[in-house]
């Protein structure tokens, strides 16, 4: 009776909504999972352990990480597009599911512009520590993916469960999809001078 019958892109059977929200859940579970092995990672490499155990952990960083990372995001991505177009709460309808596409889209570039392209020079800096050289190349810069990508999950995870800011509006006295909500007059104000 009280349920909310607004009309969605997508009209997904039950059973199929719901498994589109555990892979949605499972994926960004994943997601988390590898940037905290990303952290452990880059924390060993950066500064803990022998030279063997610092050299391995950054080339495995190098050669691991990136690709189930990219994975799992556009995973969670997807199934999250996927709900949005096939739930009452849409894509762009309340503030809190458009910013954790905004987030989701934000998060999967750097994977490909920032993590990845420089993962060649993580895995020369593994190889040269394992070496006892010293690497050639700055990768201070590992300390920023996880940092960055933990705290927007979490954030993310957060507008999930508390649904905050309410609906995105879409016009003064317009209501969902551009129509005048009753009792608003379409007149345009006028100015004198």
């Amino acid at each position: 009776m009280g349920r909310d019958r607004t009309k969605t892109a997508v009209n997904l059977p039950p059973r199929v909504r719901k498994a589109v929200l555990t892979l949605h859940i499972v994926s960004a579970g994943a997601w988390i999972g590898i940037d905290v092995l990303v952290a452990v990672l880059a924390g060993i490499g950066l500064g803990g352990g022998s030279a063997a155990v610092r050299g391995l952990a950054l080339r495995a960083l190098a050669q691991f990480v990136v690709t189930p990372m990219l994975v799992a995001a556009l995973v969670c991505l997807a199934t999250g597009l996927l709900l949005g177009l096939a739930t009452k709460w849409g894509l762009l309808r309340y503030w809190w599911v458009a910013v954790k596409l905004a987030m989701n889209l934000v998060l999967c570039t750097l994977i490909l512009v920032a993590l990845r392209p420089g993962m060649a020079d993580v895995g020369a800096a593994g190889g040269a520590i394992e070496a006892g050289q010293v690497p050639t190349s700055d990768i201070s810069f590992l300390v920023y993916p996880p940092t960055v990508s933990l705290t927007a999950l979490a954030v993310a995870t957060v507008l999930s469960v508390y649904k905050p800011w309410g609906r995105v509006r879409r016009g003064a006295g317009r209501g969902p999809g551009g129509a005048a909500r009753p009792g608003v007059s379409e007149a345009r104000p006028t100015v004198s001078a």
